[in-house]
């Protein structure tokens, strides 16, 4: 039903000076998607309070209202054009009045938890692009026909954000940090198996996949009213540093409906580890944090292993803010389980000895479109040594790409076999004191993987071409005595 809307929305976009990448396209639609639901919301409240008998007071005032400004009506519930700003004074408006006003929340709202706040933060970290008013107006009136009103409509508009998202990512350099493949989440969530009344954390979310995907795992195992509101406010919490990311990730959670999204925007690492107490841990980590960075010496002083590498950073953090007996899953980088750097050496060292490794996820090269690096999913509970590991070398029989993604059948027979940690062809188990304890070396080796013929040597190869020149030159000497 939205679909053509989206495309729409798109191609006025791409006509837009302002607008120059998926990146872009995103982020601009994120903030006219986020009024119309804010006008929406508004709607289905004040009818709430009438049926209550309560009184209603809108988040946004009258002067600001997406009515009043961005869809005025006449009074047969038409497009009203003469009372529409449109050209530069619909951009003076924005730029002048509507994004200073937003902008105010952050500093009146009660609580980071409240939407008010959202929306605050969102709009001091966010710019309106649209340089020509008539495109604005026409991304306006496409945006109006959108409706948030019913659990069908959201369900169909997150849909195409995600899409949206995973084009952002597949767009390569930073979107790809922002997308994970949904399969490979969906997966992750699967061995985790979250409950509700457990709290679930991502440190670096990015467009909140995890936690999305994590509260359409649990939404359809609600079973009282009380379950509800466990959902909408204490389940779900992540961190981002990335302007464009946090504003991604609270529009997609709203679009798969957490009304008050708990992410909040803020460097991770920056917080110390020994500053950590019970009630800031969490049941469950899910995440996929960025690798190859570096952070700075006094980002590094946070953690009892020194080191500049951010997914080395990131694996600790986890491991602190995770609750004794709670349960893990992060991707990180394959050459985690054999880097000889001190710190790798020393981290693999901390997490056998402080948390039961128990799955290791061998992931094939191309699993994230844009990314050549190789990675695996680390699945840990904190609290009890690793006795053994149990490792699943994940091969879908095709080179992956954008044309041949990831899809959920692909994670199936992972999901299966981890269940009971079954051996097959293409998993194993190890055992921890087989593990050299100099290096601590996790390295992926299957050991049930068949046998490669052995590489033969220079002199046998050059002994079959002389034959074979020989066989040639007989061939063709009996050609020549034929003609």
């Amino acid at each position: 039903m939205f679909e053509q809307t989206f495309k729409n929305i798109d191609d006025v976009l791409w006509k837009e000076a302002g607008c120059t990448t998926e990146l872009d396209y995103t982020e601009q639609t994120s903030w006219l998607l986020f009024l119309k639901y804010l006008d929406d919301l508004a709607h289905e409240r004040a009818v709430e309070a009438e049926l209550e008998g309560k009184p209603y007071t809108p988040i946004i005032d009258e002067e600001h209202r997406w009515a009043i400004w961005a869809a005025p009506k006449t009074a047969d519930g038409g497009f009203n054009h003469d009372k529409a700003l449109t050209g530069d004074d619909l951009i003076a408006y924005v730029d002048e009045k509507l994004f200073p006003y937003l902008r105010s929340f952050k500093e009146r709202a009660t609580s980071p938890d409240t939407i008010e706040y959202k929306i605050g933060e969102i709009f001091g970290e966010i710019k309106n692009k649209f340089t020509s008013g008539y495109s604005l107006r026409d991304a306006l009136e496409l945006v109006d026909a959108l409706s948030f009103k019913s659990q069908t409509e959201r369900h169909e508009l997150s849909s195409l954000y995600e899409d949206k998202i995973k084009r952002m990512g597949n767009a390569g350099r930073n979107g790809g940090e922002y997308y994970t493949p949904r399969p490979l989440i969906r997966a992750m969530i699967k061995a985790t198996d979250p409950k509700i009344g457990e709290t679930i954390y991502d440190g670096a979310c990015g467009s909140a996949g995890f936690l999305c995907e994590s509260y359409d795992y649990l939404e359809p195992k609600k079973k009282k009213t009380a379950d509800i509101e466990v959902l909408q406010k204490c389940t779900f919490y992540g961190k981002e540093k990335k302007s464009l990311a946090y504003i991604i990730g609270v529009m997609n959670m709203i679009l798969h409906g957490i009304e008050a999204p708990n992410i909040i925007h803020d460097n991770t690492l920056a917080s110390h580890t020994q500053d950590i107490q019970a009630k800031d841990q969490y049941d469950i980590i899910l995440a996929n944090p960025p690798f190859g960075g570096k952070e700075r010496k006094e980002v590094q002083q946070n953690f009892p292993i020194k080191t500049g590498e951010t997914a080395f950073l990131f694996l600790q953090h986890f491991m602190k803010y995770l609750k004794p007996g709670g349960r893990c899953a992060v991707v990180i980088k394959n050459t985690f389980l054999s880097n000889s750097v001190n710190a790798a050496v020393a981290l693999r060292k901390e997490l056998l000895e402080t948390c039961n490794l128990h799955t290791v996820l061998d992931m094939p090269g191309g699993t994230f479109t844009g990314a050549g690096v190789k990675t695996v999913v680390l699945f840990f509970i904190k609290g009890e040594p690793t006795r053994k590991t149990w490792f699943y070398q994940l091969d879908p029989g095709r080179n992956m790409g954008k044309t041949n993604a990831l899809n959920d059948n692909d994670m199936a027979d992972f999901v299966e076999k981890q269940k009971t940690f079954a051996d097959s062809d293409k998993s194993w188990t190890i055992k921890t004191i087989d593990v050299d304890e100099k290096t601590y070396d996790l390295s992926v080796k299957n050991p049930n993987a068949p046998e490669e013929a052995p590489l033969r040597e220079p002199s046998v190869i050059l002994d079959e071409i002389a034959s074979l020149d020989k066989e040639s030159a007989k061939i063709l000497n009996s050609i020549r005595g034929m003609l």
